[in-house]
């Protein structure tokens, strides 16, 4: 299984292209990251990808996994994240960005998601 390599040095813009990319072309999307900065910065690029996405009729959900994996003779514990394609009408689009929110973060309503 190929995996998209995100590290904490990774603009969450240009990854969320290549996951937008993947994702019209009918290919599996699976993101692998080491460490906090590396996990934020994949979560982020999945949120901007999933904002390309829904204009299209594409909805874009995540499932994320643990690893170990080897790097220069050290284990370590990876985030692998799975990329999960849902066919959406255009017509209901709007309403997968998810519930709106005030200001300071609060939940104006809707349940979360």
């Amino acid at each position: 299984m190929k995996f998209l390599k995100v590290s904490s040095k990774s603009s969450p813009a240009s990854v969320a292209g290549a996951i937008a990319g993947m994702v019209k072309d009918g290919a599996p999307v699976n993101i692998q990251s080491v460490g906090a900065g590396a996990v934020n910065q994949a979560v982020k690029a999945i949120a901007i990808a999933r904002g390309f996405l829904i204009p299209t009729g594409v909805d874009i959900s995540c499932a994320p996994t643990f690893s170990d994996i080897e790097i220069g003779g050290e284990t370590r514990t990876a985030i692998r994240i799975a990329i999960y394609v849902h066919r959406i009408s255009a017509q209901s689009s709007s309403s997968y960005l998810g519930p709106e929110t005030s200001d300071d973060g609060a939940c104006m309503g809707g349940e979360a998601s």
